[in-house]
């Protein structure tokens, strides 16, 4: 019985939410709720019709008041905070909202044509629409109908026939063409086709050609509703846009200054096949080498061009990149000269961060940052990174503040913008200039009354961008080296009396030696996507030459040192996929998975804690303390210290899961849904429950939630509930938990968790 009267109860909720937003239209008035168009064409498929009359439904205009779920909030907050005010709570409030749309302001006739027009541009020429409006109530829609007439195919399309430089690069385009016989005659199509051969062209040194010069006839009256396509160069296209023109001089400004507008041609100075104009030598010549891809006495070429400008960029120091060609041809040779004209950043900078944090690990605390930074320290466009930084974390009200954690330390990188090897300079011609990067960092970390421990790290690899969406990381040695300093006996305390290994395994000495890949795909960045992915996979190693030539074997007590330490060995794997599907054009399904495995043998039984994989909190399982779940069915809380210190659990292999479902709600405001598991295990069992069996999918933590994104373009301020909806440490049978709000988990975070 409280089933049903709790949904009379939100019928009746919904329905006055509805009606609510019509009692304050002006007298007369309805309130328009959308247009609807109906093609009449029986000679198109049903696919085909959804296609159109979503593009025609698309074209139409007011746009009715925005809804979700069936309501218009931001019609509704509109309407209850009417005031004559323009500053205070309620003023801000009315602008966040949407005043209403009336169906006075629809123009049926201006649609039709619109609609009619639309359809003559593809393939529809005898198109014919007619509007009017269905009232209900105080509201009322807008009803097109389109008698499409027949769809107009394309014959043949012909391409010129002349024997200038200029028609025979046009025609030599034709095989790539979008013109396609059999297909409907589109306007769009034609257009994108005029702006292809310009681009074509371009590549072949037409430089001043564009896709106005050319010209599209239409010949639609052939039988049977079809249509030929006649693409010819219009006569009236000047000289230059007919000639092939080649490059002259390149002239490249490391120091240009908007406010000189001196060429300084005579204290140019010729390196290789361009010439440097830095009477200063701020930079050395050979620094651009691999920036300036196009060459003198060779044709124009666009996409030369246009990698040479990004490379400008990519180099670093540069902040602006000013590019112009100037026409210095003679009677019978169409010649450019090229000018590159850079503005830098300042070479130094310093910049100082503090940072404010709540973890939900319940933890509070501050971090600040420190780093110098060097654009062109050998005057080559080295880039050298000074980092120096500090934090501390702890909990307010918690028994001895939860131990509180602080971090002091620095890190210093060098970047040089091309590969050093040993070996002959690689050939690299696309956009992105390569960066080989050597890093150095030391920091020490103190848990108070409990622990310090001294990290060393240092690398040397390669980064390189294959093209916008592939890039590649190889580092060819890194090393960490971490030593536990003042271990208390308070720790040896807790870790005695919880009997977990993992209180153990943060102080183990580590020492890790080896290489490591990455490749990383990412087309994210296109927006217009309805359908995008990003995949970073890659492989680590350490020690596995040393490991084999020493004979390490510790299951056979043969415990092998490097530099008094035990070295870890062992290799690890992790990859991640996300895939991203817009729902409308203001709602994302978000997903993602990953899976990680590291495997120890030789030196190691387990991967050293610096190398393992950590789960939940804010960026994964969100409805769990952050480092809480697992390995497999272990209970942390269970194996929790004197005073209640949880040991951060970690493993040698991961599996997660998460869905997220990110709609707009209103203004800079979004929503989220989501659902989150996975767990971690080990690969050899070192308590009771940690390994990793066939069972594991029975093992999975699994929580749900919601969320609001506050995004004001540079950051997004994110709050996260979470519901733990199984619990993989409880018996089999009981993991699975109704939500409560005493297990809630509240996450305060910036940016999104992926």
């Amino acid at each position: 019985m409280i089933k049903y009267l709790s949904y009379l109860f939100l019928a009746i909720v919904l329905t006055f939410y509805a009606c609510s937003n019509t009692k304050y239209l002006p007298k007369g008035e309805k309130l328009y709720t959308g247009g609807q168009v109906d093609i009449k064409n029986n000679d198109i498929t049903k696919n085909e019709t959804t296609i159109l009359k979503g593009d025609l439904e698309g074209l139409l205009r007011p746009k009715p008041n925005g809804s979700f779920l069936g309501l218009r909030p931001k019609l509704y907050l509109w309407n209850i905070t009417q005031t004559k005010k323009k500053k205070g709570l309620k003023a801000w409030l009315h602008k966040q909202g949407e005043p209403p749309v009336l169906v006075s302001s629809v123009d049926l006739n201006a649609n039709s044509q619109i609609l009619t027009n639309r359809l003559q541009n593809v393939s529809y020429f005898q198109a014919s629409v007619t509007g009017d409006t269905i009232s209900k109530g105080r509201t009322a829609k807008a009803v097109y109908t389109a008698n499409t007439g027949p769809g107009y195919k394309i014959r043949k399309v012909v391409f010129p026939a002349g024997t200038s430089h200029l028609d025979t690069a046009v025609a030599g385009t034709a095989k790539y063409s979008l013109l396609k016989v059999g297909d409907n005659y589109n306007l769009d199509v034609i257009k994108n086709e005029r702006v292809r051969i310009d681009a074509r062209l371009k590549e072949e040194g037409f430089y001043y050609f564009a896709p106005e010069d050319l010209i599209m006839q239409i010949d639609s009256t052939i039988a049977n509703h079809q249509v030929d396509i006649f693409v010819k160069v219009k006569d009236a296209t000047p000289d230059k846009a007919r000639n092939i023109y080649t490059i002259n001089k390149i002239y490249v400004y490391p120091e240009y200054n908007l406010r000189d507008t001196s060429l300084k041609l005579d204290s140019a100075e010729a390196y290789r096949w361009f010439y440097i104009i830095d009477p200063k030598h701020t930079m050395s010549p050979w620094a651009f080498k691999n920036t300036v891809l196009l060459h003198p006495n060779e044709v124009y070429n666009r996409t030369a061009h246009t990698k040479s400008l990004n490379r400008f960029i990519e180099l670093g120091p540069f902040k602006f990149v000013k590019n112009r060609f100037e026409d210095v041809s003679t009677a019978d040779s169409p010649k450019l000269n090229v000018f590159y004209q850079l503005t830098k950043y300042p070479k130094k900078s310093l910049q100082f961060e503090t940072l404010f944090r709540t973890t939900s690990a319940n933890y509070n605390g501050t971090q600040v940052n420190l780093s110098y930074k060097n654009r062109n320290l050998f005057g080559g466009a080295e880039l050298l990174t000074v980092t120096l930084f500090g934090s501390t974390d702890g909990q307010i009200g918690g028994q001895n503040g939860g131990y509180p954690l602080s971090q002091v330390g620095g890190q210093a990188t060098l970047s040089w913008p091309r590969f050093i090897t040993p070996f002959k300079d690689f050939k690299n011609d696309n956009a992105f200039i390569p960066h080989t990067n050597l890093t150095f960092g030391y920091a020490i970390v103190n848990r108070k009354s409990l622990y310090n421990l001294n990290s060393y790290n240092a690398s040397f690899g390669y980064q390189w961008k294959e093209n916008l969406h592939r890039t590649h990381d190889l580092t060819v040695l890194g090393i960490t080296y971490v030593n536990p300093q003042n271990v208390t006996p308070v720790y040896d305390s807790i870790s005695r009396v919880s009997n977990d290994p993992s209180f153990r395994h943060v102080i183990d000495p580590q020492f890790t030696w080896g290489p490591s890949y990455h490749y990383t795909y990412d087309n994210t960045t296109e927006t217009s996507r309805k359908n995008s992915i990003f995949y970073r996979g890659g492989v680590s190693l350490s020690n596995n030459i040393l490991g084999l030539v020493t004979g390490a074997d510790t299951l056979k007590g043969k415990v092998k040192t490097l530099f008094g330490t035990p070295f870890s060995q062992y290799i690890k794997f992790d990859n991640e996929i996300r895939y991203f599907h817009k729902t409308g054009p203001n709602a994302t399904i978000a997903t993602r998975v990953f899976a990680g495995f590291g495997i120890p043998y030789g030196n190691s039984t387990i991967i050293p804690y610096s190398q393992q994989f950590f789960i939940g909190g804010a960026n994964s399982l969100r409805g769990f303390r952050a480092r809480s779940v697992g390995p497999g069915t272990v209970d942390a809380a269970a194996a929790a210290g004197p005073n209640g210190f949880l040991p951060d659990q970690s493993g040698d292999i991961k599996l997660e899961a998460n869905v997220e479902y990110r709609p707009k709600l209103f203004s800079i405001v979004y929503g989220a849904l989501f659902v989150d598991a996975g767990n971690i295990w080990n690969l050899n069992s070192h308590q009771p429950g940690d390994k990793f069996t066939a069972n594991f999918l029975s093992q999975m933590a699994v929580d749900a939630g919601v969320g609001l994104r506050f995004d004001v373009t540079v950051l997004v301020l994110r709050t996260d509930l979470g519901f733990p909806l199984i619990k993989p440490w409880l018996p089999v049978g009981q993991r699975a938990v109704s939500p409560s709000f005493h297990d809630a988990i509240f996450n305060i975070a910036i940016g999104y968790p992926f």
